[in-house]
């Protein structure tokens, strides 16, 4: 028929996107994504085999929203911070997106949870090497994995709504606890006891 669009993929996957920002992944289901298209399943099955090859294309792009997030302005100051800084703006400003990729149970230790999108991780590794010193790869991916902690707190508890966080604050608490990290490496180990 002359004059009809045809749904692309690109047009379902962004439709799928929004369905996940505004109501979380439970409600990604061909009715709704056709619903919201005006159309029928047709085309949706048409791009896609099943479901199951739509949600994989859709976590690849949300993964990168997410890597957007966490893009650093390497002229600028603290390099470090700033992921940390595009980490909680991404909880704040994409929280079913945050929820999904982070807060969904997933069985995973705390080295392959942090490890699990392996370029922003690699990425990642190289700042903090070069804004703390630490030349030995262990001792990096160990601060790494501490300051992420700290800053995977702040931003659940921003998508939790358990407080609010002024931007201000949120740069001082991931200032300090760099400082104290620092501190943590750089003076020598004194056993407990």
């Amino acid at each position: 028929m002359p004059g009809v669009k045809k749904i692309q993929k690109e047009d379902i996957l962004n439709t799928a996107l929004d369905i996940v920002r505004k109501e979380g992944i439970q409600s990604v289901q061909a009715r709704n994504i056709a619903k919201k298209l005006n159309c029928s399943t047709q085309p949706i099955f048409y791009q896609f085999k099943n479901m199951e090859e739509l949600k994989e294309e859709l976590l690849k792009k949300i993964i990168e929203v997410y890597r957007e997030y966490l893009a650093v302005d390497e002229k600028a100051p603290h390099l470090y911070r700033q992921i940390g800084e595009g980490y909680i703006r991404f909880a704040k400003q994409e929280p079913k997106l945050f929820e999904l990729i982070f807060m969904s149970p997933n069985n995973l230790t705390t080295k392959n949870f942090i490890t699990q999108d392996e370029k922003v991780y690699n990425d990642i590794l190289k700042y903090v090497g070069a804004v703390t010193g630490i030349t030995s790869e262990e001792e990096i991916k160990s601060f790494h994995a501490k300051m992420w902690t700290f800053t995977h707190g702040i931003a659940t508890m921003i998508v939790t709504k358990t407080c609010e966080i002024p931007e201000e604050q949120i740069i001082e608490m991931l200032t300090e606890e760099f400082k104290a990290l620092m501190f943590l490496y750089s003076s020598k180990v004194i056993p407990e006891g």
